[in-house]
């Protein structure tokens, strides 16, 4: 929503301006014995024209169309106007996408890149820079290093890249360096529960979740294994998202509702990470040799991204890499 609505030229952005397609895809549903079943997968298509004085993402975009005009990368420029089309989908069990409705096992990385996949190409586009935040820069990743022939570059914020050619490492092994990664072990471990509490009141999971520096969480939020809104037992009421309008927020509120967290918690399971670190373990090829813009917010309460990127080597699989940071917290707002 911010990238469609970053031109300051344009009217108050409102979501519900925008309609969305399905595209019908198939998915292996793991826990019934691997069977191929259909899901329906929402996007938004949107041409959009970037100029260099936009501000927000789109000015994040421009710089890095910039990025890839200097790696001799095919990209159409004129007068420095950049001309190209967005096509921004919704997760499998996100919104109006479906899911093989198996959490567990059946959402992968490599899962989520197939299904990037089928969509681009039902939009007919032979080639596309993936643009993602957290997950979705995982997600992003993954997508360049195993399907370079139709992922040119990658734009990922907040997370860096983590290669898999190491040992796999599970959550709990990481807790005790990143405290608030402890809430990471209630989605996998008590999975169920864990989405009963977030669905009660959607709102209010929305709003605890979606925080900045300015108006920030609790200092103990995340680390409990045993909750993920404990922390903000003492408010009666979270105030509302600080970067939403309240159309925007109602309209947020309302995609989570169309199918609740359910399936959404598939990022976080040890079956699908330990599944997705052997894929691309396996395959070897960790180097990512299209341009990369990563974006690491200087004020993540979560962890410190700059230092892990160091320890996690990423720059060494990262040949084209720039990196920019942004003084800001988790959602790179300040």
């Amino acid at each position: 929503m911010l990238t469609i609505s970053a031109n300051s030229s344009d009217s108050p952005f409102n979501p519900r301006d925008y309609a969305k397609r399905t595209t019908n895809c198939k998915a292996v549903k793991r826990d019934a014995n691997n069977q191929l079943v259909d899901i329906t997968l929402s996007e938004l298509r949107r041409h959009q024209p970037i100029r260099q004085h936009d501000s927000g993402y789109a000015a994040w975009l421009a710089k890095f169309m910039e990025h890839l005009e200097q790696s001799n990368t095919r990209v159409q420029s004129k007068n420095g106007l950049h001309d190209y089309h967005l096509i921004i989908p919704d997760l499998r069990g996100f919104g109006p996408s479906t899911h093989p409705d198996d959490v567990k096992g059946s959402g992968t990385l490599y899962d989520l890149v197939g299904d990037l996949q089928c969509i681009i190409e039902d939009a007919k586009v032979e080639s596309v820079v993936c643009v993602g935040h957290d997950w979705g820069t995982a997600i992003c990743y993954e997508a360049a290093r195993s399907r370079p022939d139709i992922i040119t570059g990658v734009i990922g914020a907040v997370v860096p890249y983590i290669p898999s050619a190491g040992a796999y490492v599970p959550i709990k092994h990481l807790t005790s360096a990143i405290p608030k990664l402890t809430y990471q072990l209630f989605f996998d471990g008590k999975t169920a529960e864990a989405v009963e509490e977030l669905n009660k009141d959607m709102r209010r999971t929305v709003r605890a979740t979606l925080r900045t520096k300015d108006s920030p969480p609790p200092d103990d939020y995340l680390t409990s294994p045993y909750s993920f809104l404990d922390a903000w037992g003492h408010v009666e009421e979270i105030p509302p998202v600080p970067f939403f309008t309240p159309e925007e927020e109602d309209y947020f509120v309302e995609q989570y509702q169309l199918q609740g967290f359910k399936n959404t918690l598939q990022f976080y399971t040890d079956e699908n990470r330990y599944a997705s670190w052997k894929f691309a373990h396996e395959q070897g090829n960790h180097t990512i040799p299209q341009p990369v813009l990563a974006i690491l917010p200087t004020d993540d309460p979560v962890a410190d991204w700059v230092l892990a990127s160091r320890l996690l080597h990423s720059e060494d699989f990262l040949p084209n890499l720039t990196t920019e940071l942004l003084s800001g917290a988790h959602w790179v707002f300040p």
